[in-house]
């Protein structure tokens, strides 16, 4: 009785997995078909699912209006450059925190974590200002400043937790054999914390790939990203869905694919360290 009760637990437990997944995943997938529909499919009442004529005029139109290509080339420049400055950073100060602790160190990482509660639009002024002056305003190293620096307290706080599922003793075991800071770090943390970097630098490139706010505002033309990419294909005239749709689908599609061949090592190390 027992055994049977805990397969229909555990077969109840899969079909709300998987009816959780799909309320998740079907955003996507309506922008998907709608991106092949025609704009009068596409606001058609009731919605037509699948049984309507499929097109791919959004997307030669889509090409035909913009070079997505740059756009594309943007995302990746940003998305890397913040990610690549970001753990330079990150890594040492995590692994500061991490061998070194302080009395205030937990206080330093809950003003970090506090940070990122604050609404961008109440720095916007000055940050843009401050652009203006330096001459950062509508360029690739402006943008990825600010996203390595939103992004900043999210690797840190990764990294960290982490760096405190490694025993401290093999540090010091290294430390006794002549190991300098930098070999410490480059040789025997960083090759310990490989799930938790990867990690830390796939979902980076997520949150910096997805970021919107900073990249309208900051931008016009030379260094906007795919997020700008969307934001073009909506007028004053009204949205056009269709087309809307088949811009975000070329604007996440290397994210999803990304996503998709990375999945076990983001999952891993976003669980690394949560169960001993």
């Amino acid at each position: 009785m027992a055994r049977q009760v805990s397969r229909q637990r555990k077969i109840g437990m899969t079909i709300l997995a998987w009816f959780v997944g799909f309320l998740i995943f079907f955003p996507i997938l309506w922008t998907f078909l709608t991106s092949f529909k025609t704009e009068l499919t596409a606001i058609s009442i009731p919605p037509q699912f699948l049984f309507f004529d499929w097109t791919t005029e959004n997307y030669v139109n889509i090409q035909a209006q913009a070079n997505y290509f740059h756009f594309m080339m943007n995302s990746i420049y940003l998305a890397l450059g913040s990610t690549v400055l970001g753990l330079i950073f990150a890594i040492p100060a995590a692994w500061a925190m991490a061998f070194s602790p302080t009395k205030r160190t937990k206080d330093v990482l809950l003003w970090m974590l506090s940070t990122k509660m604050l609404p961008a639009v109440g720095v916007y002024i000055p940050i843009y200002l401050l652009f203006i002056n330096l001459g950062l305003l509508d360029s690739r190293l402006g943008l990825i400043i600010v996203l390595f620096l939103i992004n900043l307290p999210i690797m840190v706080w990764m990294l960290y937790t982490y760096f405190k599922e490694i025993p401290v003793d093999i540090l010091e075991a290294a430390r006794m054999d002549g190991a300098t800071l930098r070999q410490e770090i480059t040789q025997i943390l960083a090759p310990m914390a490989v799930p938790g970097i990867a990690s830390t630098v796939l979902l980076n490139v997520i949150l910096a790939w997805n970021e919107a706010f900073w990249t309208l505002n900051l931008t016009t033309s030379n260094a906007a990203p795919l997020t700008a990419f969307i934001a073009s294909f909506s007028s004053p005239q009204g949205n056009f869905y269709a087309t809307l749709s088949a811009a975000s689908m070329l604007a996440i599609a290397p994210i999803l694919i990304v996503g998709w061949f990375s999945q076990k090592q983001l999952v891993r190390g976003l669980t690394f360290g949560a169960v001993k």
